[in-house]
C-alpha cells in the first residue's frame, strides 16, 4: 500500500477558533438549514425492540426547550449539571442543553450505584441532575449525601422529589440563543474510571472535541462518507462513547445508532445489519465475545462495515486476524485516555497497521515514550507514553485536558515539564510504531525479569481454549513474585481436564515467548473484573493474591 503517514503527520496544523461551543457545532448549526435539519441524527432502539428516529431539527428543538428550562431553574454558566442516562435521544438533548447554557456537563454511569454517584456528585458540587428510570432510585438515594444537589429532572420516572422531563419541556419555547463560549471554556467534567486510586474529575474544554477529530477521522478510515452510520455499545457517559462515537459523529452531521439493553454478540450484529452500520468503535472484549459466539458472522448477517476502531485493551494478533477474515475489516487500534484522548493509533487505508501495535501518533499530537527522567527512550526501550502540550509546530494541542477538578497537586503530578504523562507503558520501534506494554502499575518483576502482562495475555488468547486472560503477580517466597494467569475458557473448552489444559497453556506460552514469561500458575474463572469500558481491573486480582497470602 501507499504509506501516506510521512505526508499527513508533518503537514497537519490546528485551527481552533477563539469562540467555539460543542452544542452549536454538533446540533444547532445543522438545524439552522431546513434541508440539513431533516437529516437523521439518531436511530434509537430500546431493549424491547421499540424504535424511533430523531432528526437534527427535532434534536435542536428539544435541546432548546431543555435549555430554557435549565435557565428557569437558575442554572448559570460554569454550573455542573449531572447526566445519568443510557443511550437515548434525550441524553443527547440533555448534553446539548447543558452546553448551550454554558454549564459544565457531568456524565455519570448508571453502573456507579448510589455511593459512587454520591461521591462524584458531591465532589463536583452538582446543582442539577438529569436522570432516566434506570438510575432514578440510585440518584434519589445519592441525593441525601449531596447538599448542593437541589433539583432532579427525570425521564419516565415518577417521584415527588423530581421534575418530570415532559412537564418541564412542555412549558418551554423551542428557540434559544446558545450562550457564547470561548473554545477554552470548561465543557465536560469526566471522572476517570478509577482502575487505580480514587477517581479524579478531568475537566475538558469545548476545544477538546476539535482535538479528537484527527484521530477519529483517521481511525474511522476518513469519516465521513456520504452514507456513513455510526454505532458503538460504548456508554455515552464514558469518554469512549462520548468522545470516540457520539460527539464526532454529530459534529460531521451523520447518523448515530443508540441502543438500550445489555450487550450481546448476536444483538450487536443484528443492529449493525438492521441499520447498515458502516463505522463502529468496539472494545477488544466485545470483539472477543463476538469471535467466540459467532465465528463466521458474514455467513449469517449482511454487514456493510468499512471501519472498526478498537481501544481499551490490546487487540492482539488473534482478534486482529479474525476481524480481517470474518468481518472483512482491518481494525484500527487506538490509544488514549480521558485526560488526552485519541493520541496514537492506526488508519490502515492511509498507513500500514502492524498487528499488535497501537499505531503511530495521530496528526496534531506530539507523543513520545519517556524514561523516569522525562527523556525520550531509545528505540525498542519501554517507557511511559506522554503527550507534549504543543504539537510539532509549537501550537497548543487542544486535546489536552484543563486539569483535575479542584486538585492542582494531582494535575502537577501528571506533568514532567511540557510532557503530560499517561501512566501507560510502551516501546517505539524503528518505524515509529508504538507497542503497548501495560499500565505502569501493572508491570512487575519475577525472578529478576521485568514482566508486562499484555504480551503474555495476547499469547494466551491465541490458544483456541482461551476466551479472555489476565496476568498478575502472585507473592512467592523464592522468586519474590511468580507469574499467575487468570483464564476465562471458551465455551467449547469448559469440559476439558483443568490439569491437562494448564500444562498445555504453559507450553503454548513457553514455545512462543521467553521461558521466564511462562505462567507458573493458572486459575480458571468464569469472568474477569472489568471496568465499564472493558478494561481488565488487574489491581483487583493483585489485591486478591495479596489477601490470599495474608490468610
Amino acid at each position: 500500500m501507499n504509506d501516506q503517514y510521512s505526508e499527513l503527520y508533518p503537514t497537519y496544523q490546528w485551527f481552533v477558533p477563539p469562540l467555539f461551543n460543542i452544542a452549536q457545532a454538533c446540533v444547532h448549526r445543522w438545524a439552522e438549514n431546513p434541508l440539513e435539519g431533516r437529516r437523521i441524527a439518531i436511530f434509537h432502539e430500546d431493549e424491547n425492540g421499540q424504535r424511533k428516529v430523531w432528526t437534527y431539527s427535532r434534536l435542536s428543538e428539544t435541546t432548546n426547550q431543555l435549555a430554557n428550562g435549565l435557565i428557569k431553574m437558575g442554572v448559570q454558566p460554569g454550573d455542573r449539571v449531572a447526566l445519568i442516562m443510557g443511550q437515548r435521544p434525550e441524553a443527547v438533548a440533555a448534553y446539548m442543553a447543558i452546553l448551550s447554557v454554558g454549564a459544565i456537563a457531568l456524565p455519570l454511569s448508571a453502573l456507579f450505584g448510589a455511593d459512587g454517584l454520591a461521591m462524584r456528585l458531591r465532589d463536583a458540587e452538582a446543582r442539577v441532575a438529569i436522570v432516566d428510570a434506570y438510575s432514578g432510585p440510585d440518584l434519589l438515594q445519592a441525593q441525601m449525601q449531596c447538599p448542593a444537589l437541589s433539583q432532579i429532572i427525570a425521564l419516565e420516572f415518577q417521584h415527588d422529589a423530581v421534575i418530570p422531563w415532559r412537564t418541564l419541556l412542555a412549558r418551554q419555547p423551542t428557540s434559544f440563543k446558545t450562550v457564547v463560549t470561548r473554545a477554552d471554556s470548561p465543557a465536560l467534567l469526566l471522572y476517570t474510571s478509577g482502575t487505580t486510586g480514587s477517581p479524579k474529575g478531568a475537566l475538558l474544554a469545548h476545544h477538546s472535541l476539535i482535538g479528537n477529530l484527527p484521530g477519529f477521522v483517521a481511525s474511522q478510515n476518513w469519516f465521513p462518507k456520504k452514507s456513513d452510520v455510526f454505532w458503538s455499545p460504548a456508554d455515552w457517559t464514558w469518554t469512549g462513547g462520548l468522545m470516540d462515537a457520539l460527539l464526532p459523529t454529530l459534529y460531521f452531521g451523520q447518523a448515530i445508532v443508540g441502543t438500550l439493553g445489555r450487550f450481546s454478540a448476536r444483538r450487536s450484529l443484528e443492529i449493525m445489519e438492521r441499520y447498515q452500520v458502516t463505522n463502529t468503535f468496539l472494545f477488544p472484549t466485545a470483539l472477543k465475545l463476538m469471535m467466540q459466539e459467532v465465528p463466521a458472522p458474514r455467513e449469517h448477517y449482511k454487514l456493510v462495515l468499512r471501519a472498526i476502531m478498537a481501544a481499551g485493551e490490546s487487540v492482539g494478533q488473534v482478534v486482529f486476524d479474525w476481524c480481517q477474515t470474518a468481518l472483512g475489516v482491518t481494525p484500527n487500534e487506538m490509544f488514549g485516555q480521558t485526560e488526552m484522548n485519541y493520541l496514537v493509533g492506526n488508519s490502515y487505508q492511509k498507513w500500514l497497521a502492524k498487528p499488535g501495535s497501537i499505531g503511530r501518533p495521530y496528526p496534531g499530537h506530539q507523543v513520545a515514550v519517556l524514561d523516569p527522567q522525562g527523556q525520550p527512550c531509545p528505540v525498542d526501550a519501554i517507557g511511559e507514553i506522554a503527550l507534549n502540550r504543543h504539537d510539532m509546530h509549537g501550537y497548543p494541542d487542544p486535546i489536552l485536558f484543563l486539569g483535575y477538578w479542584r486538585n492542582d497537586a494531582a494535575t502537577q503530578e501528571k506533568f514532567i515539564g511540557d510532557w503530560c504523562l499517561t501512566g501507560d507503558l510502551a516501546s517505539v520501534d524503528k518505524d515509529g510504531y508504538f507497542w503497548y506494554a501495560g499500565r505502569s502499575d501493572d508491570v512487575f518483576k519475577s525472578s529478576g525479569y521485568r514482566i508486562g502482562p499484555g504480551e503474555i495475555e495476547n499469547c494466551l488468547l491465541s490458544h483456541p481454549a482461551v476466551a479472555n486472560a489476565a496476568v498478575v503477580p502472585k507473592p512467592d517466597n523464592t522468586r519474590g513474585t511468580l507469574i499467575k494467569a487468570y483464564i476465562v475458557l471458551a465455551s467449547n473448552a469448559r469440559k476439558l481436564d483443568p490439569a491437562d489444559l494448564q500444562k498445555e497453556l504453559q507450553e503454548h506460552v513457553k514455545s512462543r515467548l521467553a521461558p521466564y514469561q511462562m505462567p507458573r500458575e493458572i486459575e480458571f474463572v468464569d469472568s474477569l473484573p472489568l471496568t465499564s469500558t472493558g478494561k481488565i481491573r488487574r489491581h483487583v486480582l493483585r489485591a486478591r493474591e495479596q489477601q490470599r497470602r495474608s490468610d
